[in-house]
């Protein structure tokens, strides 16, 4: 991963998630997920297996005070949700739950959900296994196609979010 070019693209381009949506050449993800209002897609950096990053569809920017009570509530269970079949998938031993972003780059507000792999040694969990900067993982396509199908199974057999 070039993180110079990364975050210029992050704070020069357009709107990743909304790019996504609209199916720009120059953003594709493997979707895992897609409701009325919400979109799960695979991280296209990992730094961990099956990192899945979940946004509203709407170009929302901030968490608490773009949100109503109803929306809120809405994306918090979808987040949960899919976090659920990330651990269902890859046994997860910690999920990590958060979210990033800036009025400066990456606007669109977006839930990371990161499964940390079991035994990964304590100098390596928590901020070091987010970072990019301590390395990304390989993601051929076809390994990709793979697991957000492996995702969408999962996602499907806890049968609490319909797609739509």
């Amino acid at each position: 991963m070039d993180l110079e070019a990364y975050t210029e693209r992050a704070r020069s381009g357009p709107c990743f998630v909304c790019a996504f949506l609209a199916g720009h050449p120059d953003y594709p993800h493997e979707k895992v997920f897609e409701d009325e209002h919400h979109v799960a897609f695979l991280d296209k950096w990992p730094t961990v297996p099956g990192k899945v990053l979940v946004a509203p569809k709407a170009h929302i920017e901030h968490a608490v005070r773009d949100l109503d009570e109803a929306a809120y509530t809405r994306l918090m269970l979808t987040v949960r949700e899919i976090a659920l079949a990330v651990e269902d998938v890859f046994a997860s031993e910690r999920t990590y739950l958060y979210s990033l972003g800036s009025q400066q780059g990456n606007a669109h507000l977006h839930w990371h959900i990161a499964g940390l792999p079991p035994g990964t040694p304590y100098q390596q969990q928590q901020f070091h296994a987010l970072m990019t900067e301590n390395g990304v993982l390989p993601l051929p396509p076809d390994e990709a196609a793979d697991m957000a199908a492996r995702l969408r199974e999962a996602v499907a057999a806890r049968g609490v979010l319909r797609t739509g």
